[in-house]
């Protein structure tokens, strides 16, 4: 007797349906035979192990696990094949998507899953364009620099010691209170006459001036003396958080009980042992250090600039259609939401909403051009942002919210396109600096004016 001969499973096919520009739809189809064999080597798997009421263990006859559990199990199989088989089809094309390819069924799904039909469908995609990317090496930067002068320490002193006020009761034949003093009040707020909650505290210490009370307040406390005793009249903004009180007139029983006059501050030793610093020249150190800082971080700003100015300049080749339009939608967006907000820059304000959407158009066009590049010259020279890195970037993203780092971290965990979101930015800088270490970047020395003079967005 001949043996048995193996049945040939027919392979898994890709075709390309469309190819417009940077878009292509690729058809897959997987042979039902192929899911098929999959499930009877699951089975096979499966079945020994296998614990149901009537059956000795291991004992489950296929057939009988196969109609309990064999449509669970497909269905596991054909989410697994359309998982791998999509990057397979793609390898197969030889082409690299731009973003996520859209994949849409063409089959049956409950005939598929029943074993009856294959597993088709298609994935439409916008692919990487074919552009070879400048020689950073050529890339001739200025890199600007500036460090911090004495001047510029002396003015951070003084805002320093101005952040840092102190006062002192003021003295005098008739002290009353003015613009900037600060007073020490009871007071106790009454609506129609009756007190409200809320409304009452004792040894509140009030800047005149501040805008910390509702609207009116402060300004009847100016004149008054130590000892005083006054009935404020104001009403409460129509916003007011508490509806019970929004828009209302109350009144307020008020008792001055000190008037204080601020402080000159002087910037000494014992000031800087006042702000925890162990001395004035330590002081100077970490101010000094700190400004220089943030002069670094404007200067890698207009470097960072100069590199992608350069880049777009130098590069021109047709964009993914949708991946522009995310961009734009994006914008667009923002710019509405400022616009409704009155945040709106003048000089846009003034431009019609035509003009407005052309030049939003030409630098959504601008961000994707540059995204691609640096993409490109990140892969080509094997740039990677490590899990380290990431969970860096996300720890410091967490801390920004006190309290609640343990629900930003499992947002991070659980939502890998918010992960690649974090991603990106860090991507950007490694590549950024890999440039920087290649291209001719020469040191520039400029103005502190110009150093911090205000430039568009990258």
């Amino acid at each position: 007797m001949a043996p048995p001969q193996s049945v040939r499973i027919p392979a898994m096919q890709v075709v390309e349906k469309s190819n417009e520009g940077l878009s292509r739809v690729i058809a897959v189809t997987i042979p039902a035979a192929e899911l098929n064999q999959k499930l009877d080597a699951k089975l096979k798997e499966v079945a020994p192990q296998m614990k149901l009421k009537g059956f000795r263990p291991g004992k489950v006859p296929m057939s009988h696990v196969k109609k309990t559990f064999g449509r669970d199990l497909m269905g596991e199989i054909v989410n697994d094949a359309l998982n791998t088989s999509s990057q397979k089809a793609l390898d197969d094309a030889k082409v690299r998507p731009a973003a996520p390819a859209e994949m849409k069924l063409t089959s049956d799904m409950d005939k598929v899953i029943a074993g009856t039909e294959d597993l088709a469908y298609e994935m439409a995609l916008e692919v990487m364009p074919d552009f070879t990317p400048t020689d950073v090496k050529k890339l001739k930067l200025e890199r600007p620099t500036y460090e911090a002068s004495d001047a510029d320490l002396d003015e951070a002193l003084t805002e320093l010691a101005g952040q840092a006020k102190s006062y002192v009761e003021k003295t005098g034949k008739t002290v009353k209170a003015a613009d900037g003093d600060e007073v020490t009040i009871d007071f106790l707020g009454k609506l129609d006459g009756e007190p409200f909650e809320g409304g009452a505290a004792e040894d509140t210490q009030l800047v005149i001036g501040s805008n910390r009370f509702i609207p009116g307040f402060e300004e009847q406390l100016k004149g008054a003396k130590v000892g005083d005793e006054k009935v404020l009249n104001v009403t409460f903004p129509d916003d007011y958080q508490a509806a019970h009180l929004a828009g209302k007139a109350v009144t307020f029983d008020v008792k001055v009980k000190a008037i204080k006059a601020e402080a000159p501050a002087v910037v000494d030793e014992e000031f800087a042992k006042r702000i925890g610093i162990e001395s004035l020249d330590k002081l100077k150190e970490l101010l000094r250090t700190n400004l220089n800082q943030q002069y670094t971080g404007a200067a890698r700003f207009k470097l960072k600039r100069a590199l992608l100015d350069a880049l777009d300049k130098a590069h021109d080749f047709p964009l993914p259609p949708k991946m522009v339009t995310a961009e734009f939608d994006g914008i667009w967006q923002q710019v509405q939401a400022d616009k409704e907000a009155g945040r709106l820059p003048e000089e846009d304000a003034k431009k019609s909403e035509k003009k407005l959407k052309e030049e939003y158009q030409k630098i959504a066009e601008r961000r994707v051009r540059l995204g691609l590049v640096l993409a490109e010259i990140g892969r080509a020279n094997n740039v990677q942002v490590t899990d380290q890195e990431l969970n860096n970037a996300i720890m410091n993203e967490a801390r920004n919210y006190p309290g609640q780092e343990r629900q930003v971290l499992d947002f991070y965990r659980q939502n890998p396109n918010a992960a690649a979101q974090m991603r990106a930015p860090i991507y950007e800088e490694k590549v950024c600096d890999l440039i920087f270490d290649t291209a001719k970047v020469t040191d520039t020395p400029i103005t502190k004016e110009e150093l911090l003079k205000e430039d568009d967005d990258i």
